[in-house]
């Protein structure tokens, strides 16, 4: 995912605005990213991935990332405004590490 990728689509909060705010406050939790940026109090589909990121960006990581691209996420985002449900998200990004980024 791009830096300039939203992660948050109800609020158009990107990857970028959300990396630098959890480097330069740290906040302990990931839900404290919501009070500065209001990402995750809409629909909730973003929330696994505000935590993912949250925790590579105090962990250190220099460029902290999400495993799919804006087209894959958007798509899931809009099955999980249907159904309800989430589709698995690969097991590194529940870790907090993707090891690699998508071109897309």
């Amino acid at each position: 995912m791009n830096d300039d990728d939203h992660v948050c689509l109800c609020f158009h909060v990107s990857k970028r605005k959300i990396v630098n705010y959890c480097k330069r406050e740290r906040p302990p939790v990931a839900s404290l990213i919501s009070d500065c940026l209001s990402a995750g109090t809409g629909c909730g589909w973003c929330v696994p991935f505000l935590k993912s990121l949250h925790k590579q960006a105090v962990a250190g990581d220099t460029n902290p990332d999400l495993p799919l691209s804006p087209a894959e996420y958007a798509k899931r985002r809009t099955t999980f405004r249907t159904t309800g449900r989430r589709e698995a998200v690969d097991s590194a990004a529940e870790d907090g590490h993707t090891g690699t980024k998508n071109a897309d």
